[in-house]
């Protein structure tokens, strides 16, 4: 599997579980926490769409919602469609360094890779759109990680990821 990479491999990251909260489950964040988040999500995408763009890409379409979710970035480069997952992170205040559960491609988990193929499915099955005719169909995934500003610290771009 290919990887183009800007920085350090990630580590594992940590459980998802909390005993309040329950297994795969999370609390609500704060609507202003969320906004933030969407903030910096939105960033990444942008970020992972420039990149893929430099790598001969087009981007066919972003933020695409289907009855199964949301696929981050489709892009085509007259032989291979990719669906593109996206993860992004801040990296901490004053330069610091993003610690090992931070790292944003681990969070890609076996749920999130299915519901991706789903996803995909659905995509390529709506008749409401035209479709490339392409050689390969893959799935990518790309980390982004930012500084406080929203500067690119680092940017791993797995091909073929699953």
């Amino acid at each position: 599997m290919p990887v183009v990479s800007t920085g350090q491999p990630s580590e594992s990251p940590p459980p998802v579980a909390s005993p309040q909260h329950g297994a795969g489950s999370r609390p609500s964040p704060p609507r202003e926490h969320t906004d933030a988040r969407r903030i910096v999500g939105r960033l990444g995408e942008d970020l992972a769409a420039e990149h893929l763009t430099r790598l001969g890409f087009t981007t066919l379409a972003r933020n695409v919602r289907t009855r199964f979710g949301e696929i981050d970035l489709i892009v085509f480069d007259g032989r291979v469609l990719a669906f593109v997952e996206v993860k992004t992170r801040r990296a901490g205040f004053g330069g610091q360094a993003i610690r090992p559960e931070q790292e944003p491609l681990p969070w890609l988990r076996p749920r999130q890779r299915a519901r991706l193929r789903r996803l995909a499915r659905a995509w390529l099955s709506d008749e409401r759109h035209e479709r490339p005719r392409a050689r390969t169909i893959r799935f990518d995934a790309v980390g982004v990680i930012v500084d406080e500003r929203g500067r690119l610290l680092r940017l791993d771009h797995v091909e073929a990821a699953w």
